[in-house]
């Protein structure tokens, strides 16, 4: 079992930066596969950002260049630094887990733990 709770998120201008922690506890955090996910109201969960099974990241279309995804095995935390924000980034951030064998990190189906999520709203 493997818990997540996330951090960060607040009421923020176009233009600003946030940085997101997700704290994890329970087994072995390096075994895991870390990623983003966010979802706006009315709209699905998609996906933000991850580390691959070998360590590289991944990262949405809509937030390459912007955000970027790292990790601190140390703390047991990985973090979400989101620059540029815009409005269209408004939305409730979660933080997932998986197995690291599992490929296919971009798709929410293969992460097996959640946080309960943190609320990020970008003003125009």
């Amino acid at each position: 079992q493997v818990q997540l709770v996330e951090s960060g998120g607040g009421l923020v201008q176009a233009g600003d930066s946030l940085r997101l922690s997700c704290a994890t506890s329970g087994r072995t955090f390096s075994g895991y596969g870390m990623g983003w996910f966010r979802q706006a109201p009315g709209k699905e969960r998609e996906f933000v950002s991850a580390f691959r099974s070998g360590g590289s990241t991944v990262y949405a279309d809509s937030v390459r260049g912007r955000f970027t995804i790292s990790r601190d095995n140390a703390k047991n935390t990985v973090y979400l630094q989101m620059n540029s924000l815009e409005p269209e980034d408004t939305a409730v951030y979660y933080c997932a887990a998986r197995p690291k064998f599992r490929p296919t990190a971009t798709m929410a189906s293969v992460y097996d733990y959640w946080g309960q999520g943190t609320q990020v709203t970008v003003s125009s």
